[in-house]
């Protein structure tokens, strides 16, 4: 019975998680605007979501800062933590509750702050503007997603890696990185998550006539929903999905290399 409760828990959890998305998907396929009315199965929104300009530049402009974001945020923040790790303890402490901060810090605080530092500074809120605030605000998202795996790993094996001649920069690329990857590589998605999720922060620095899905979601409440954003957001959802299938199969069959293989791999000097 107590068996039972439990699995009745986690069923009704899922299903309050994914019943509204499983919604969107089967109403994305409707032919009718309306969400009250089923009048057959029908790729029509699909077909309209392609040839629609506006919803085509607002995916670009989605995926394209996330990408760009997510990149920068996670060199900026690896190279943040490697210096972090070789700080005193008490440095360690201060520089970490300042990232906390973006962390703790409503969007809209971080959004407004950011909208006025651009303006400030004389630069026009533009597509380069919400990079720099999303890159801004993923890098600390970086660094709580790296620095664990960084002091797990410590200076041991790099250490041993330059005794055996190798230089800095190869003992961290062929004995360090390989350790961290999983940090990194979460870390990496995570900030393009939070960077494709993001509306605040991105609704103060855009400028005029760069829409994200978000924003153009937003415009699009006061006169109504298109059921073409609802094919939008089925399909990202699907792509997302085979996504992680796919990445959580490779993980579970790529075997972990041994610090052995990796130090044999480092090109002696003399």
């Amino acid at each position: 019975m107590k068996k039972a409760l439990k699995l009745l828990w986690i069923v009704l959890i899922l299903v309050f998680l994914y019943l509204p998305i499983f919604t969107l998907m089967v109403l994305s396929f409707n032919e009718s605007k309306s969400m009250f009315k089923w009048t057959g199965l029908s790729v029509r929104w699909y077909k309209e979501m392609f040839s629609d300009s506006q919803i085509m530049a607002a995916v670009w402009n989605t995926f394209s800062i996330a990408v760009m974001a997510a990149v920068i945020s996670t060199i900026v923040g690896t190279l943040a933590c490697v210096g972090i790790l070789a700080m005193t303890k008490k440095n360690q402490g201060f520089i970490l509750a300042l990232n906390n901060i973006p962390l703790l810090n409503a969007d809209i605080v971080i959004g407004i702050s950011l909208m006025l530092t651009f303006i400030a500074c004389g630069f026009y809120l533009n597509w380069g503007t919400v990079l720099f605030a999303h890159v801004t605000f993923c890098i600390p998202y970086v660094v709580l997603s790296v620095l664990p795996k960084l002091k797990q790993v410590g200076v041991t094996s790099y250490e041993a890696a330059l005794d055996l001649g190798a230089t800095p920069v190869c003992a961290f690329r062929k004995v360090v990185m390989p350790e961290i990857m999983p940090g990194v590589i979460s870390g990496f998605l995570l900030a393009f998550t939070m960077s494709v999720d993001d509306f605040v922060v991105t609704h103060f620095t855009r400028g005029a006539g760069i829409n994200t899905i978000s924003t153009l979601i937003y415009s699009q409440v006061k006169v109504g929903i298109r059921p073409t954003l609802f094919a939008l957001s089925a399909l990202i959802f699907i792509i997302v999905l085979i996504v992680l299938v796919v990445v959580n199969i490779l993980g579970q069959r790529s075997p972990k290399d041994s610090l052995i293989y990796e130090i044999s791999e480092i090109p002696q000097s003399g």
